[in-house]
């Protein structure tokens, strides 16, 4: 069994020699230990000192891309070269290297597909009062639409099953870490936490520049990774609350017309009619959602099918010859034949 470790990085020289000294040298039921760091635009020696610490694959990236892009680029590498599981921590040194045997054991042990590393923020002396509502807020809302129990869902400390990042589709553009759990849940991968205690802060954080903007964009994630599955939840709720207030005053107003006295009562016939007109139109949404969701699985069955052909033997041979190509001075011939 192959573990890969990958670290997504910008600018972290001063701390990442502080993450690669805690990484365990063996796990048990792990066979093979490879680290890996994403170079997401890098503009210090965060890639040189890698190397220098015993890194041997390393994802470039030219500039910036975000988290989200960073993750989806080394979980691709690392299922590439044959990982059957990825772990993903910070080049912050946030989370604490030496766990991550732990996190891994019910991947290696076929009780889960996902583990998510629970920081316990309530004891993170480092978050306000209002950050800790808004976390327990946070996650208890991701629970819901992914009908899951993780208590910390903004936690990137986790390791993933290479079943599971083959079903997995990151489509956001700002963390990963909600979306995944949404997924997850919803196509009904076994997703549990561990506990953890993180390390001291050595930074602020780089994905946003206050607790607003962390909210926003979270929000925005959690909403659009809601709307991926359950849209039609959405527009049959609408459907039936329109429905049953637009039968109200239209009955009302038939009743008046039965007695002869419909005179002075349109009103009740407009917003009937008006109600009732809202409810054919979430009615017809949700039968298009109801096709937009049937069409998605059958989009993401053919995908995962793609992956597990592309990411299979015979392929990893290929991804491996072109990394020891990449590699090789330009004066040394290739092993390769065309």
């Amino acid at each position: 069994m192959k573990l890969f470790i990958q670290i997504p990085c910008l600018n972290e020289e001063q701390t990442l020699p502080l993450v690669l000294k805690k990484i365990p040298k063996a796990i048990p039921g792990v066979d093979d230990i490879e680290l890996m760091i994403v170079d997401d635009g890098c503009s210090d020696n965060t890639v040189e000192v890698a190397r220098r610490l015993g890194v041997r694959h390393v994802v470039h990236h030219a500039k910036p891309m975000g988290l989200a892009r960073a993750f989806r680029d080394g979980v691709d590498y690392a299922l590439k070269h044959g990982a059957d599981i990825v772990v993903n921590t910070d080049g912050d040194n946030q989370y604490p290297s030496e766990m991550i045997g732990e996190l891994a054991q019910p991947v290696i042990r076929g009780e889960a597909e996902i583990v998510v590393g629970d920081r316990q923020t309530s004891k993170i002396k480092e978050f306000s009062m209002f950050k800790r509502l808004m976390q327990r807020f946070g996650s208890w809302v991701v629970n819901k639409a992914a009908g899951t129990h993780i208590p910390d869902a903004a936690s990137g400390f986790r390791a993933y099953s290479r079943t599971a990042l083959m079903q997995l589709n990151i489509v956001t553009e700002f963390s990963y870490c909600m979306e995944t759990i949404i997924q997850a849940g919803n196509k009904r991968l076994a997703i549990t936490s561990y506990a953890i205690t993180t390390n001291p802060k050595t930074r602020e954080s780089r994905l946003f520049t206050n607790i607003f903007e962390h909210m926003a964009k979270s929000g925005g994630a959690i909403v659009r990774s809601f709307l991926m599955f359950k849209a039609h939840v959405i527009f049959l709720w609408s459907t039936v609350i329109f429905g049953i207030l637009g039968l109200f005053p239209f009955v009302r107003y038939l009743a008046y017309l039965v007695e002869g006295e419909s005179r002075g009562h349109i009103q009740s016939l407009l917003a009937g009619t008006t109600l009732l007109t809202c409810a054919l139109i979430s009615l017809a949404l949700l039968i298009i959602s109801e096709v937009q969701r049937i069409q998605r699985k059958l989009v993401e069955d053919e995908l995962e099918r793609t992956k597990e052909i592309m990411y299979s033997k015979p392929y990893q041979k290929i991804w491996e010859q072109e990394r020891a190509d990449s590699a090789r001075p330009i004066d040394e011939p290739s092993s390769s034949t065309v």
